[in-house]
């Protein structure tokens, strides 16, 4: 396996060695990772010899001290609300690379897609490379110890700051057209004529709801266009709330020959903002939380943001937005971006000609990628250092 392709994360490197599904979820827990999904799916899954020896040449390369942060710290004591990519940070130039960073010993850990508050991480530093381990400072000289940890899964760390972004994975959606929600069942009326629903009410559903119980809430779906060709890339709705079905209607012809329609009844179990007729109905997602570890596109990508999510002219840090590049163009969730600020044009005052002039452009932030549509991906920003905007440019870190 070549040094690039490990540089990539762990994504790429379950397709650069081609193993099956069965086999890159052993992988996966093998690789030091947390995995939210996956991990609460399979915390046990079995790991044969042969998968554990694969795992431990990928885990236990190490990165070069080069690329090690100016002032990592020696070791480092995991504390509640810390993220891998939080740690990872401490130690990396690069977090992404942080496959490379995570050398723990499969012996000394018996799960080590799991890392815990409390548990003592130190800098392994040997034949040029760097390897971060877990251990236990013994005495005043601090030596170390490795020590086994098990531990709760709720417990666990988690790789990014997954409150931040987990209610969107039910507001955030982007329809390929228009029509899918103008087509989705509707809300007809509502419990004794009221004009606005609240939680708790009831409101009545012309469409077919199947024997689905939960669905999402949207209104006014709104094109969303690509900052450079202004081609409608997709259709952002706004997210109203959650309701759940009680009672499934029914709707025919009756021996008169007329129609005969009875909606369906549901009751608002969430709202964002009051609900009323005409909002659109849309299925609540799965809680798929795989494939969330950060790690760079494999190959050059390039890309604009067409829109802060909420309205917002500006975004920043901790803020979502909408990227002109879906999975069509290779993104990937878990994809990590760099964010470019356009360079300002200025006149040259020191040249006789006074000509016009471009100053370069000027990396200053970080995206990651969490929900990707056919033509279009929502990003978390990571870091900005200045107010990011609709047309701001976006490449592989």
């Amino acid at each position: 396996m070549t040094q690039r392709s490990l540089y990539q994360g762990p994504a790429s490197v379950l397709r650069a060695v081609r193993v099956p599904r069965a086999l890159s979820l052993a992988l996966w827990t093998a690789l030091g990772l947390t995995m939210v999904g996956q991990a609460q799916a399979f915390p046990n899954y079995p790991i044969t010899p042969q998968q554990k020896a694969t795992a431990q040449k990928v885990a236990e390369a190490g990165v070069p001290l080069s690329e090690l942060a100016p002032n990592a710290p020696d070791s480092y004591t995991v504390k509640r609300g810390d993220t891998l990519w939080d740690i990872s940070k401490l130690f990396l130039k690069s977090p992404w690379r942080w496959p490379e960073l995570w050398g723990m010993n499969l012996q000394q850990i018996r799960n080590p897609h799991l890392i815990f508050p409390g548990q003592y991480l130190y800098l392994d530093k040997s034949n040029g490379r760097a390897r971060l381990r877990v251990g236990q400072p013994v005495g005043g000289d601090a030596k170390l110890s490795p020590r086994v940890r098990e531990g709760s899964l709720i417990d666990a760390i988690t790789t990014v700051p997954l409150h931040l972004i987990e209610p969107y994975f039910n507001e955030a959606v982007i329809f390929d057209n228009s029509d899918e929600l103008l087509n989705a069942p509707r809300v007809v009326a509502t419990q004794e004529g009221r004009v606005l629903l609240s939680r708790n009410e009831t409101a009545y559903v012309r469409g077919d709801v199947g024997d689905r119980r939960d669905w999402r809430l949207f209104r006014q779906p709104k094109p969303l266009r690509d900052p450079g060709t202004n081609e409608v890339l997709g259709y952002e709705a706004q997210y109203v709330g959650t309701v759940s079905v009680t009672r499934e209607g029914t709707e025919g012809t009756g021996a008169d020959g007329n129609t005969t329609v009875i909606p369906s009844s549901v009751t608002v179990t969430s709202i964002r903002q009051e609900a009323g007729v005409g909002d659109r109905l849309a299925p609540v997602p799965p809680r798929d939380f795989d494939n969330l570890v950060p790690h760079a596109p494999s190959q050059p990508m390039t890309g604009q943001i067409v829109s802060i999510y909420g309205e917002a002219i500006t975004a920043g840090q901790n803020q979502i937005v909408a990227l002109n590049r879906g999975s069509q163009d290779g993104i990937e969730r878990g994809h990590v971006m760099a964010l470019w600020h356009d360079g300002r044009v200025i006149r040259d005052t020191t040249s006789e000609s006074r000509e016009q002039i471009k100053l370069p452009d000027e990396r200053h932030g970080l995206l990651f990628v969490f929900r990707v549509f056919n033509r279009m991906s929502y990003a978390l920003i990571l870091s900005a250092q200045e107010p990011v905007k609709r047309g701001d440019r976006f490449t592989q870190p």
